[in-house]
């Protein structure tokens, strides 16, 4: 049995079914990003002066993986714009970049995670507070080490400087002047929980999206050969939610890096 409206636009609407439950989910993603993204101003509106972090995300990554998310709106608009053409060769060369384009995304946002994990706060028993990454080749029974500063206070860390400065020294930390030790992962304040929930969710959607196109430039493009319309359709609405992934970033990047 043929279903209706899998190719053919709908005479009500003016788009195929496909179109429609796709702006139909999105619509309903525009309200889990708002609500999230609402909940991150509400935050920081209400957070006491001079606690919250500037500084702590690294800028020239952000920037990197906003180049490489407009690149790949770019690639998976040609790709459907090839299979509009009649061209499945060049239709696999753009896709194949949007998927390499995707993997990049997640390769450099994995980085930045593990260097947040890496990156601790130990609070002394003389009141100080030691700052930096675990070197683990040194950690040992009774001290660790850590390539960062001393602070005497945390708005001393909330201004800066900023994780990687080529200022950071050498500390060697006996275990037994450890009052409390954290690394800086969602746990640590309020602006890492908030930051690792959006990005994370953000990626989570960066790779369901490479999954279905992965799909359709591997096994699913068989149906090119016995349904290219409706192939064309499946990667014409694959883009769609592409792009919404794509522009979430473009709101993700100035707030969490810039600001």
């Amino acid at each position: 049995m043929d279903i209706p409206f899998t190719t053919k636009p709908r005479p009500d609407t003016g788009l195929y079914n496909a179109k429609i439950g796709m702006w139909l989910f999105l619509a309903s993603e525009v309200m889990l990003f708002g609500g999230l993204f609402s909940a991150y101003i509400f935050l920081r509106v209400g957070a006491p002066a001079g606690t919250w972090p500037h500084g702590w995300l690294n800028v020239t990554l952000g920037t990197i993986n906003t180049l490489i998310l407009a690149l790949s709106a770019i690639t998976t608009l040609l790709a459907w714009v090839a299979l509009k053409l009649k061209q499945f060769p060049r239709y696999k060369i753009f896709h194949g970049l949007t998927i390499l384009l995707a993997l990049t995304f997640l390769s450099i946002k994995s980085y930045e995670y593990r260097d947040k994990f890496l990156h601790y706060e130990v609070q002394l028993k003389d009141g100080r507070i030691a700052d930096g990454h675990m070197v683990e080749n040194k950690k040992e029974a009774d001290h660790i080490v850590l390539h960062g500063h001393y602070f005497t206070n945390h708005a001393e860390i909330t201004a800066g400087p900023a994780p990687g400065s080529k200022e950071h020294a050498e500390l060697h930390i006996a275990r037994a002047d450890i009052k409390k030790i954290g690394n800086y992962g969602p746990a640590h304040n309020t602006f890492l929980g908030i930051y690792f929930c959006l990005t994370i969710l953000h990626a989570l959607h960066i790779l369901g999206g490479a999954i279905v196109i992965a799909y359709l430039w591997g096994p699913g493009s068989k149906m090119w050969f016995t349904d290219p319309e409706r192939f064309t359709n499946r990667v014409e609405v694959s883009g769609l939610f592409w792009h919404f992934v794509d522009l979430v970033w473009i709101f993700l990047f100035p707030i969490l890096y810039l600001t």
